[in-house]
C-alpha cells in the first residue's frame, strides 16, 4: 500500500486501513438505478441514476453507500473525486458489506 498526496494508491478496489474501508470508485452517471456493479481492474464500478452536475451524482452515491454499508452519511469521506467519474472514499466502520466488496476481501486475505 502506496500514499499519495490525493489517497491510497491500492492494487485492488477495496481495502482496510485499520477500522476504515477504502474504495476506489469509477462512477457511471445518468444509469436507470443506482446499485453496485464489478471490479474493473483496481476500482468498483457503481452505476448511479443522477446527472453529473455541480457533484449531485456523487452526493448520490454517498447515500446510497450509506444505505449499503449501514453507516450514517457522516462516516463516509470523499477523498478525491467529488467532480470526476473516478473517486476514492473511506466509511469508517461499516456495519456490513456488500457481497461484491466481501469477496474481494476475503480473496485478498488468502
Amino acid at each position: 500500500m502506496k500514499s499519495s498526496k490525493s489517497g491510497l494508491e491500492m492494487d485492488t478496489f477495496c481495502q482496510w486501513q485499520d477500522e476504515t474501508l477504502v474504495l476506489n470508485i469509477l462512477g457511471r452517471p445518468r444509469a436507470k438505478q443506482t446499485k453496485l456493479s464489478k471490479g474493473i481492474g483496481n476500482q468498483l464500478e457503481i452505476h448511479v441514476a443522477e446527472n453529473p452536475v455541480r457533484g449531485r451524482a456523487t452526493a448520490h452515491l454517498v447515500k446510497f453507500l450509506a444505505g449499503e454499508f449501514d453507516v450514517p452519511v457522516k462516516s463516509i469521506t470523499v477523498v478525491f473525486g467529488v467532480y470526476s467519474v473516478n473517486k476514492q472514499l473511506r466509511i469508517k466502520a461499516p456495519n456490513k458489506l456488500p457481497a461484491v466488496i466481501a469477496k474481494r476481501l476475503n480473496a485478498a486475505s488468502k
